[in-house]
């Protein structure tokens, strides 16, 4: 058997030689397109914008997305129902639970296990403790 020298120390991270790319040349020619953007970036990158406003009599320069909020905000506040619900809609949207979620969780079978066994402790413990008070009266009244 006699091998090419072009193989030799074939193995683990060395390819063969007639595999391997030539010299100047890249495993990608054409590579990765530059400035592909999709809808989240440019929306990101649309509210994030600085935009002039009046506010108090001055002028300053906040982004699109916080004038945006404050819009929705004050038409909440003036009484704008369709306002209010998208605000609560996107309130719960960005913390990821909603009101009735967070007030009413349902406990888990486990924990209603452990809540019965306490249960059953303590109902235990008090009819003990009953019973001992009523045998401390007829001691006392027998004295």
């Amino acid at each position: 058997m006699t091998r090419s020298t072009d193989n030799i120390g074939v193995g683990y991270k060395r390819p063969p030689k007639h595999t391997q790319f030539k010299p100047g040349q890249t495993g990608n020619p054409r590579g990765r397109r530059k400035n592909v953007r999709n809808f989240k970036t440019d929306l990101l990158a649309e509210l994030g914008e600085q935009i002039p406003i009046r506010e108090n009599g001055r002028e300053r320069k906040i982004s699109k997305q916080r004038a945006f909020i404050k819009a929705l905000v004050a038409a909440a506040i003036k009484g704008d129902m369709r306002a209010t619900s998208a605000l609560v809609s996107f309130c719960t949207r960005s913390l990821g639970v909603s009101a009735e979620e967070e007030a009413n969780p349902a406990p888990s079978a486990e924990d209603i296990d452990i809540i019965e066994t306490f249960l059953a402790r303590e109902r235990k413990r008090c009819r003990t403790d009953r019973a001992d008070a009523k045998s401390t009266k007829s001691k006392l009244k027998e004295d």
